[in-house]
């Protein structure tokens, strides 16, 4: 099985790939089929053959399967040491590497997320069972009697306790996945960017719901970065609004006694 990348990525001077795209690339990349035919010696191992694309900014790379074990892509020093190899040859042969650059990224994610996507299910589960469980607790207050308001907020907190012990356990889980995918990045680039949905859904798994931060929400956690992202501040800014609503509620109805005014 091949596989196919589309790569419209312009090259500098230097044969070498940028990251961000360009609307044209220069004229002589029409000529890469022709060009990469006379550089057999240096081809990747899994190369199979480029064509022209829809248009002349494109170039359709075929790869044999990657299986994400083999070492990153990298066009072979020799090239740029072979004096008979021109700067056009090399520019086209640095282009070939980066297609399997992407492509040998997205099979390496799929590789390293499968288990830890399959460890995520039964994950968050737990947390959406016990998040539905701290909203039902929460919702109890408008039918629970004046005098059984202490034996509620007892049932609240632990709701709160097992709403985040659930967030903390799915925030350490997803930090894993979070990483995957700078690491699939930072090879790739953002365009090309494989979403851990997209794995999972090949899988048969419905990871749309899951909630996943960006890796710097995991990895930054200084005062000055600020709280926000992770699955945890979420939670608890809903479990802060729901205790300010029952402070809200006693100092209306006038009670006085401390212990019912705030929550610990």
């Amino acid at each position: 099985m091949t596989r196919v990348i589309p790569l419209a990525h312009p090259l500098d001077d230097s044969g070498l790939p940028h990251r961000q795209p360009a609307p044209a690339v220069p004229q002589q990349q029409e000529a890469t089929p022709a060009v990469l035919a006379d550089l057999a010696r240096y081809h990747h191992p899994h190369f199979v053959r480029v064509e022209p694309g829809a248009n002349k900014a494109w170039a359709k790379y075929y790869f044999r399967e990657f299986t994400g074990l083999e070492a990153q892509p990298e066009a072979p020093i020799e090239a740029y040491r072979d004096a008979s190899v021109t700067w056009e040859q090399r520019r086209a042969l640095a282009e070939q590497y980066q297609a399997a650059e992407i492509v040998w990224s997205k099979a390496r994610l799929r590789r390293q997320a499968a288990p830890l996507l399959r460890q995520a299910a039964p994950l968050w589960q737990a947390w959406t069972a016990a998040h539905d469980e701290l909203g039902s607790v929460f919702a109890q207050f408008w039918h629970t009697g004046d005098g059984h308001w202490r034996a509620q907020l007892l049932r609240l907190t632990d709701a709160e306790r097992a709403a985040r012990t659930a967030a903390e356990a799915w925030d350490a889980h997803a930090a894993h996945l979070a990483q995957l995918t700078h690491e699939q990045i930072a090879v790739a680039g953002e365009w090309e960017e494989l979403r851990l949905t997209a794995v999972a859904q090949e899988m048969g798994l419905d990871a749309s719901d899951w909630h996943i931060a960006w890796h710097s929400a995991y990895t930054d956690r200084s005062p000055w970065y600020g709280d926000g992202g992770l699955l945890i501040d979420d939670l608890n800014g809903e479990i802060a609004a729901q205790r300010d609503r029952l402070t809200e509620v006693a100092l209306l109805a006038g009670d006085t006694d401390p212990a019912a005014n705030k929550i610990a």
